[in-house]
């Protein structure tokens, strides 16, 4: 019992010398959203500035990117480390659901084009409307190029969308 009325009274002590905000660090500050925003708006930038560079497998440059490459360096180049495969990338961040309220821009899009099992196609989302999501990635056929969830061949091979920044 002693014990317990000193360590009471230690407690009383250090607790009325703390100041009496609450921080609630779970909730993200208005800062952390701006610095998002401008985070989301630089990759999308930086990945604009690569519309017409060819495909190329393997790529990674302006000689050439292949989809996934796009989307490595896009984020590399804001010190953001990523896998460099699309099937690897897709198992990052928070999956959110198809509605399409919920996809923001500077989400990964994914799809599976080659008919099989595994997700091999990455693209970033640069825009969001009601009926309709925009995506910039690299096409084996026209390279980096920006494309749309209405256009029938990625309706229908799209799998997910994949929030890493929050």
């Amino acid at each position: 019992m002693k014990h317990l009325l000193y360590l009471l009274l230690i407690l009383t002590f250090f607790t009325a010398c703390k100041s009496t905000s609450v921080i609630i660090p779970s909730k993200k500050t208005e800062v952390d959203t701006d610095r998002t925003k401008h985070l989301i708006n630089q990759l999308i930038h930086s990945a604009s500035d690569n519309i017409g560079v060819k495909y190329r497998t393997g790529g990674t440059t302006k000689a050439g990117f292949d989809c996934s490459g796009l989307i490595y360096s896009v984020f590399n180049s804001s010190n953001i480390q990523l896998p460099r495969s699309s099937f690897e990338q897709s198992k990052l961040g928070l999956i959110i659901d198809r509605e399409r309220d919920n996809i923001k821009k500077g989400d990964l899009i994914f799809f599976k084009t080659n008919r099989k099992s595994q997700i091999n196609h990455v693209g970033m989302v640069i825009e969001v409307s009601d009926d309709d999501v925009k995506f910039i990635h690299s096409s084996t056929s026209k390279g980096v190029i920006i494309s749309s969830t209405k256009e029938s061949y990625y309706q229908n091979s799209f799998v997910q969308i994949n929030r890493i920044l929050r």
